[in-house]
């Protein structure tokens, strides 16, 4: 018996990173509850390339 649940996987980038033109792309991959964050997620996370915390959002 598979459990329906209402969390999904979700891959956070960085978007600062893609105006700086630094080469990488920083991503992390995070789960999230669809039913009470319906719109995209938006976190403050270390971007290694930037060298610093920079605010990601939630892609596709």
């Amino acid at each position: 018996m598979a459990k329906k649940g209402n969390r999904v996987q979700v891959i956070l980038e960085c978007t600062e990173q893609r105006q700086s033109g630094v080469p990488g792309i920083s991503r992390y991959i995070t789960t999230k509850n669809k039913k009470n964050t319906s719109e995209r997620m938006e976190l403050k996370k270390y971007n290694p390339y930037l060298k610093r915390y920079t605010v990601h959002k939630e892609i596709k």
